[in-house]
């Protein structure tokens, strides 16, 4: 956490109100996300308790499991999850647009350009925690190798159709946001205290209502009793005014409400299995019937209100203009779309539940980048996060007090200009490190010659280096100029790519050697796997 992020967070607990963190929105966010507010069953994870879900705000779709111990009635919930899921994936797929991608020629080995198609825009998962995107990978896990009776007849507890790709999409969104700056699927609470800085611990930012009471807190009052109010406040019946749907459920509406609801269930539906006649089968069904409307009103009354502030979260960052780089980040994120799009409907094989060392170095290199690439083009995108980075030393503002020209030596000398930079930051600067400026988009290179002065009154030397033409003289534009207030970085505003990785079946024995062909056989093709 940076000095600056320090700051901000005294100066909402001396004022009672979150303070920002950025001036700009650092993340995408879609016209039409898809909002998920999952519910699990106490003590078991994996078993789904019910879910609101949809795309219009004043119309979710209530999904429920009445007794989350049924296996069947769980499917009945993948299934209906799936429905929803899917069309809103199968939206995005058919618009799509030409564009260009380096691939490797198969004959010559060389990198070449070819046209390709790229999804016009992507779909956007929206949860209201971070235990929500936990709980996105742990259904995808779970059913993406799950097999329907079509595909295998003698399979036990087959699947319901399409619940299999919807465990390949969910995987997807969940490995996707483990990469830094992604937006496919993301969190409400790390969305918001990405842009606000809140009077508590990062814990406690977890709490979706506790977090928007220090961000909507009215002036006069305390975001912290506002966020004490939003975790402990209890009705007349002792259930929480503002559950977390964390998507873990409170135990006092576990012991209250859902388990008393739960045993009439199974009441009902064990008398109705006696029932002797058709009258009493519809008396007793109608007994059913209304156990399930009960359980599933109770299963709304704890998902709206995350719902609800799910959405005011939304309206809270649409108040900041998208940073410039976000738009670039949401293009690797429908690249990565497109390409999943395509694996799924050339009938390639699930994710496997291990990846192979090549493909696990891969993921890893591959968040690393985007992780220095998001913490640098935030910066460039934002004055305030720039802040946080002078004053940590990794950067420093200052105006243009001169500009000398001067040449390489050797046979072609280049130019290679000095210019001296007036500033009252304290950069870290070593013999000939490198620094940066943006130059119409770009990064140009400049290197640390000397300090000149001393206090606050100090300047920095810098020899330019590139971004300069061709030409014996520097182009026009390409140098600063006397009076140019400038901000150099001792960061690269683009990362580098790593070392060249061995295809997966040039496994070295020492990383486990090729991946089995098992795992490389696709399964049958059905029309339940294509969307």
């Amino acid at each position: 956490m940076s000095l600056i992020d320090n700051l901000a967070r005294l100066e909402a607990v001396a004022t009672g109100r979150a303070q920002p963190r950025a001036t700009t929105r650092h993340r995408h966010l879609s016209q039409r996300p898809l909002v998920l507010v999952p519910l699990t069953t106490a003590g078991e994870a994996g078993a789904p308790l019910g879910a609101l879900v949809g795309t219009e705000r004043t119309s979710p779709r209530v999904l429920f499991v009445p007794q989350p111990r049924d296996r069947d009635l769980r499917f009945t919930f993948l299934a209906q999850l799936a429905d929803t899921v899917l069309e809103y994936v199968d939206s995005y797929t058919q618009d799509v647009e030409a564009a260009e991608r380096n691939e490797t020629d198969p004959e010559t080995g060389k990198r070449v350009k070819v046209e390709v198609e790229l999804c016009s825009d992507a779909p956007q998962l929206i949860v209201p925690s971070s235990a929500g995107i936990d709980f996105v990978r742990l259904i995808g896990r779970s059913t993406r190798f799950r097999r329907t009776a079509e595909q295998d007849p003698e399979t036990p507890y087959p699947a319901p159709p399409r619940v299999p790709l919807l465990g390949r999409w969910l995987t997807h969104f969940g490995e996707r946001a483990r990469v830094p700056g992604s937006s496919l699927l993301v969190a409400m609470t790390e969305l918001l205290s990405r842009h606000w800085a809140t009077g508590q611990s990062s814990l406690e930012d977890q709490h979706l209502g506790a977090l928007l009471a220090w961000i909507e807190a009215p002036e006069g009052t305390s975001g912290a009793d506002a966020a004490l109010h939003a975790e402990l406040a209890r009705d007349k019946d002792g259930q929480l005014l503002c559950p977390p749907a964390g998507p873990a459920t409170d135990p006092a509406f576990d012991n209250r409400l859902l388990a008393p609801a739960i045993e009439r269930y199974d009441r009902a539906r064990g008398t109705l299995a006696t029932a002797e006649d058709g009258i009493q089968a519809d008396a007793r069904l109608a007994e059913l019937a209304a156990a399930e409307r009960e359980i599933r009103s109770l299963i709304e009354s704890r998902t709206r209100p995350t719902w609800d502030a799910v959405w005011r979260g939304l309206d809270a960052l649409c108040t900041l203009p998208e940073a410039p780089h976000a738009a670039d980040r949401w293009t690797r994120d429908r690249w990565s779309f497109t390409g999943h799009r395509d694996r799924v409907t050339a009938g390639e094989p699930p994710q496997p539940r291990l990846d192979d060392a090549v493909t696990a170095a891969n993921k890893l290199a591959t968040r690393e980048r985007e992780q220095a690439r998001l913490e640098a083009q935030e910066a460039l995108d934002d004055p305030l996060v720039m802040a946080g980075r002078r004053l940590a030393g990794e950067a420093f503002a200052g105006e243009v007090t001169e500009v000398v020209m001067a040449y390489s030596e050797g046979k072609s000398p280049r130019p290679r200009p000095l210019v001296t930079v007036r500033t009252d930051d304290h950069p870290h600067l070593a013999e000939r490190a490198k620094v940066y400026r943006s130059l119409q988009g770009k990064p140009q290179t400049a290197e640390f010659v000397t300090y000149e002065g001393e206090g606050s009154g100090a300047s920095v030397v810098l020899r330019i280096t590139d971004k300069m033409g061709r030409g014996k003289e520097p182009e026009p534009g390409s140098l600063p100029e006397k009076g140019d207030r400038i901000c150099w970085t001792l960061f690269e505003h683009e990362q580098r790519g790593g070392p060249k990785l061995p295809e997966p079946e040039a496994t070295p024995w020492t990383h486990g050697g090729p991946p089995g062909e098992a795992a490389e056989r696709p399964d049958p093709v059905t029309p339940e796997d294509t969307l």
